[in-house]
């Protein structure tokens, strides 16, 4: 799609997301449609080339910085990029670095809709940004603490490939919880 004077003035005709090719077309990131620029991300031909194709691996490095970008589109969709890569060590490192808002987050998410949802340990439906209480203590690997019977961990965020698990905050650090271990608050 072309590329319109707001989203081009937006862009100073850059791609939004490697900030170093001129941005040849405007992306909309789903599932958002229409020609709204508030929707659209400007990109090099190199880089919709790769989302076209899906692609993963170093090639994204520079999303660490595009993540930042104030464009609720552009942190959208990086973010969403990440989520594709996550299993290589420097985009684990960015998403456990950036916390976008909640309304960024789930349509950076929507892209990956899961046909089942979470649920507590009481079977309780549990939606991104709700607030759990673990139901016993827990040991948090990897680290010198352990989380008490009835922590409250608030805002989480729902693994998109495992409805088993969780992402939530506890002494600062995101860690993975089960949902078996937490109860809806």
């Amino acid at each position: 799609m072309a590329i319109s004077k707001p989203l081009s003035d937006r862009s100073n005709d850059t791609c939004e997301l490697c900030t170093s090719h001129p941005a040849n077309s405007a992306y909309t990131v789903s599932p958002r449609s229409g020609d709204n620029p508030d929707d659209q991300v400007a990109l090099c031909d190199t880089c919709l080339r790769a989302i076209e194709k899906q692609q993963t691996g170093e090639y994204w490095r520079f999303l660490e910085g595009s993540i930042w970008n104030p464009e609720p589109a552009v942190q959208a969709l990086s973010y969403r990029l990440l989520q594709l890569n996550k299993g290589e060590e420097w985009a684990a490192g960015i998403l456990s670095s950036v916390e976008p808002d909640d309304n960024i987050l789930q349509w950076a998410l929507s892209a990956f809709d899961v046909a089942e949802v979470h649920r507590d340990a009481f079977g309780n439906e549990l939606q991104a940004g709700d607030n759990v209480v673990l139901t016993q203590a827990l040991d948090v690997k990897g680290t010198s603490f352990s989380a008490p019977k009835g922590t409250i961990v608030k805002k989480i965020r729902l693994v998109a490939d495992n409805v088993g698990q969780i992402e939530g905050k506890i002494n600062e650090q995101t860690i993975v919880i089960l949902t078996k271990f937490v109860k809806k608050g």
